[in-house]
C-alpha cells in the first residue's frame, strides 16, 4: 500500500510495544487515526514494563537523556525538542493523582514509586581519560554554541565555565570521582541540561497516554506474537491491518529479513551494584541530587556509562565497547537474534568476561577499567546482577523508518542503536510524517529512509557476520563467581 492511501480509518497494526511502537501509536492517535492496534508477545501492562520480568531494551530501570551528538546536529535538535516534551510529561505525571485511571505501577500510592518524576535533570558528565577533550566533544561544544545552549555546558578545564557552574549550583558535580585529586588531571564537560529517565515507568506512562487517545493493545504470548509478515500484504492478524509497522527491539531482523543488511541484533553489557541504605555516606553520595550520569571514554572506543543510584539503591553501569551478536537460523538465514533472560528459548543473564573485567577493574587490558578507576568506594559491595541488553543496531547508527521495498503496506520503524529512548515523547511525530509521505520534506525522513548498505556513512560492524569477533559463542561468559571486585 502506498503511503498516499493512508487515511484516518486505516487499520494500522504496530508490532512491538517498545519505544518505537509506543511513540508511533501515540502520535498516530493524536493525528486522528482511529484504528491503531499495538501487539506484543509480552504482557507489559500487567508487569508495568518491569525489567525483572520483561525482555526489552525499553523495559529498563533508567536511560540517559543527552543532547551531545558531535556533528549530528539533527539528532541534537530533536533531543532538545524531546527534552521539552519530557518536562511536560513530568508535569502531567505529577498532576495525575486520580488512581482510578492510572496503571497500578504509576499510582501515587504505588509501591516504590517515590518522587513523581519520569525524568531527572541530574546532569551528565562526559569524561575523557586523557589530557585533552576528543574531537567529537569539541565538535559537540561548537554545535551547542551555534544553537545557543553552550552556556549550559561546563568544561572542567575552563575557569569561566567552572565559575558559572558554581554560581548555578552545579559545581559539586564537576568532578564527583575526584579525578583531579587522585590523578592530577580531569578533562570533562558537564551538561546541566541532561540526566536520565526512569525507563519502565516512562513506557508505562506512554502506554497510558496512547490508550487514552484510543490506541488498542493486545499483549499476549500467543495473540500478540507475530512470527511472520506476509510478503503479499495478507493479514498477520485477524483484523487485517493495512499498515504494519515492524518494531520489537532485537527481533526486527527476524521478522523482516530484508533489513538484515541494514539492521543487526546486538547486545550491550550491563551490571548493577546495590548500595545499602544503612551506608548513608554512599547513599547520599550516589543520589541523583549529588551524582550525575557519567559517560567515560565514549568517544575513544571504550564506551562505559553509569547512573546515580535509584530508589532501591541500584547503580547501573553499562559497557558499550563491544556490542555482542548471537547467530542462529531464522527462515533459512543466519542472523543475530536475542538470547534473553525470560522470553527466548535459549536464555542468558550472563555477560562476557571481557565486558565484566572492563567494568569492574581487573587489569587485563591496556586501558584502565571503570569501577576501580572512577568508583572505587563501590568495590566492597561486589556486583548485584548482570544482564545483556538487546537492541537493534543500524548499519550507521541512524534509525530506519520507511516503507519496506516490495512489501505493500509494511513499514519498518527500528534501529534505535542504543540512543533511541530519549526520543520517546516525540519520535512518533516524525514517524507519522514519514508514513504519510512527507519524509522527503523533513530532515529525519531523509536521515532515516531506506538506504543501501554501500551508501551509508559507516558499517558499524555488520559486515563481520558470524565470522566476526563479537559473537557470544566465542567468549567465556562470566558467572557469579566472577562478580567480586
Amino acid at each position: 500500500m502506498a503511503s498516499s492511501k493512508l487515511h484516518p480509518d486505516s487499520a494500522i497494526l504496530i508490532i512491538g510495544a517498545g519505544v518505537f511502537g509506543l511513540s508511533t501509536a501515540l502520535w498516530l492517535a493524536r493525528g486522528g487515526y482511529k484504528n491503531v492496534t499495538v501487539v506484543d508477545m509480552q504482557d507489559t501492562a500487567a508487569s508495568g514494563y518491569n525489567p525483572d520480568t520483561v525482555d526489552s531494551a525499553s523495559a529498563d530501570i533508567n536511560k540517559i537523556i543527552r543532547f551531545s551528538y558531535g556533528a549530528e546536529i539533527d539528532y541534537q535538535r530533536l533531543a532538545m525538542q524531546a527534552a521539552a516534551e519530557w518536562e511536560d510529561w513530568n508535569n502531567q505525571f505529577a498532576a495525575t493523582t486520580d488512581a482510578s485511571g492510572l496503571p497500578a505501577d504509576l499510582r501515587p500510592d504505588g509501591a516504590g514509586l517515590g518522587e513523581r518524576k519520569l525524568w531527572r535533570n541530574c546532569g551528565m558528565l562526559r569524561m575523557s581519560d586523557g589530557y585533552q577533550l576528543s574531537e567529537v566533544e569539541l565538535r559537540t561544544l561548537e554545535n551547542m554554541e551555534k544553537e545557543g545552549i553552550r552556556e549550559f555546558q561546563f568544561r572542567t578545564d575552563d575557569p569561566i565555565d567552572i565559575d558559572r557552574a558554581e554560581k548555578r549550583q552545579w559545581g559539586h558535580k564537576m568532578d564527583p570521582c575526584h579525578r583531579q585529586e587522585r590523578f592530577g588531571v580531569h578533562k570533562a564537560v558537564l551538561d546541566s541540561t541532561a540526566g536520565f529517565v526512569v525507563a519502565y515507568k516512562s513506557c508505562s506512562w506512554a502506554k497510558y497516554l496512547a490508550e487514552k487517545a484510543g490506541v488498542k493493545f493486545i499483549l499476549d504470548p500467543l495473540r500478540g506474537k507475530v512470527i511472520d509478515i506476509s510478503r503479499s500484504g495478507d493479514a498477520v492478524h485477524e483484523e487485517t491491518p493495512l499498515v504494519k509497522t515492524a518494531d520489537g527491539g532485537g527481533w526486527t531482523p527476524s521478522l523482516l529479513p530484508e533489513v538484515s543488511q541494514l539492521l543487526e541484533t546486538t547486545a550491550g553489557s550491563v551490571v548493577t551494584i546495590r548500595v545499602p541504605q544503612e551506608r548513608q555516606d554512599l547513599w547520599e553520595r550516589y543520589s541523583a541530587s549529588n551524582f550525575p550520569v557519567i559517560t567515560w571514554r565514549m568517544d575513544e572506543g571504550n564506551g562505559i556509562y553509569s547512573f546515580p543510584r535509584d530508589e532501591e539503591g541500584i547503580v547501573k553501569i553499562g559497557y558499550r565497547k563491544t556490542k555482542w551478536t548471537n547467530y542462529d537460523d531464522v527462515n533459512g538465514l543466519r542472523i543475530s537474534v536475542p538470547k534473553t533472560a525470560h522470553v527466548t528459548e535459549k536464555k542468558e543473564t550472563r555477560i562476557p568476561i571481557t565486558a565484566l573485567e572492563g567494568i569492574k577493574g581487573k587489569l587485563t587490558h591496556s586501558w584502565p577499567e571503570y569501577i576501580m578507576t572512577n568508583l572505587p568506594d563501590l568495590a566492597e559491595f561486589g556486583l548485584h546482577s548482570t544482564k545483556l541488553c538487546w537492541y537493534t543496531d543500524s548499519i550507521d547508527n541512524s534509525f530506519l523508518v520507511d516503507y519496506v521495498p516490495g512489501r505493500p503496506g509494511v513499514a519498518v520503524c527500528s534501529g534505535g542503536s542504543g540512543h533511541g529512548f530519549k526520543f520517546l515523547p516525540i519520535l512518533g511525530r516524525e514517524v507519522v510524517k514519514i508514513l504519510e509521505g512527507q519524509g522527503e520534506s523533513t530532515p529525519y525522513g531523509k536521515l532515516w529512509g531506506w538506504r543501501g548498505a554501500d551508501m551509508t556513512k559507516g558499517r558499524n560492524g555488520l559486515e563481520e557476520g558470524e565470522d566476526g569477533p563479537r559473537v557470544l559463542a566465542k567468549h567465556r561468559m562470566a558467572s557469579p563467581q566472577d562478580w567480586k571486585i
